[in-house]
């Protein structure tokens, strides 16, 4: 990989999942205070969320001027936002309910809706809320995942179009069980100033390293089409996940 081209991924590795969340962790709270005005962030849901969302209420509550941070979802299941299965409820549970943050700067998907008209409902959301590049909206930091079938929000190896659908939000449809969910599409993912993958676990290993090494066929895989336009695009990883890359001497 040439590290010398800017819009090559930035790698940061770690040697476990709760230090992965550690180190997503500080670099937030450095970007928040280094950005003036609001800042617009999209989470995911997934394990090491899941560990970002409790250090961040434990540790970082008074380290991060929550007035400032509006917060989005890249995905949601269309579930009550009181299931086990939302992520903002979820994240809600884990972190909201813990921090100082207004509650006018939390932005959930309205799952109440049917998928369609959710998916339709938070792009207007997003589209009043963000600024734009080009066609899309334009949010400051979108956080990713990425499943052990390259799937990231919920754009699905199936379901490649979501990657160059033009409405803001799109309807996916989980492959094995049929879940609908509301996601990002491609463009808007790709519009965002800066993306941070968080990716931890050996089940990862091989699609980290054929993604990012692109070795053939690749590009069938949803998380290999993350370019953003701004060039500024970080993957950070455990040792477990980053096994299969090469060695850095």
């Amino acid at each position: 990989m040439n590290t010398n081209i800017s819009m090559q991924p930035k790698l940061h590795i770690y040697p476990d999942n709760p230090a992965v969340a550690r180190a997503f962790a500080d670099y937030l709270t450095e970007k928040l205070a280094d950005h003036p005005g609001d800042f617009h962030l999209a989470l995911s849901g997934g394990s090491t969320p899941k560990l970002l969302f409790q250090l961040l209420a434990k540790d970082y509550s008074d380290k991060i001027e929550w007035s400032k941070l509006h917060l989005y979802w890249g995905d949601e299941r269309m579930v009550p936002h009181d299931d086990p299965e939302s992520n903002y409820g979820e994240a809600k549970a884990l972190l909201l309910d813990k921090v100082d943050i207004p509650a006018t700067n939390i932005h959930p998907v309205p799952t109440g809706l049917e998928a369609d008209k959710a998916a339709t409902a938070y792009g207007l959301v997003l589209e009043h809320s963000l600024a734009q590049r080009g066609k899309s909206v334009t949010f400051d930091l979108v956080m990713l995942g990425m499943g052990g079938d390259g799937h990231t929000a919920s754009i699905f190896p199936h379901q490649m179009e979501l990657l160059t659908d033009e409405a803001t939000c799109g309807v996916a449809e989980h492959p094995e069980s049929g879940q609908l969910r509301v996601t990002l599409n491609g463009p808007v993912i790709n519009a965002a100033n800066e993306i941070c993958f968080l990716v931890t676990g050996a089940g990862k290993a091989e699609k980290v390293a054929l993604i990012l090494g692109e070795g053939e066929g690749y590009d069938q895989y949803p998380a290999a089409h993350v370019k953003p336009v701004s060039g500024h695009v970080h993957w950070f990883l455990d040792e477990a996940a980053a096994a299969g890359l090469p060695k850095v001497h």
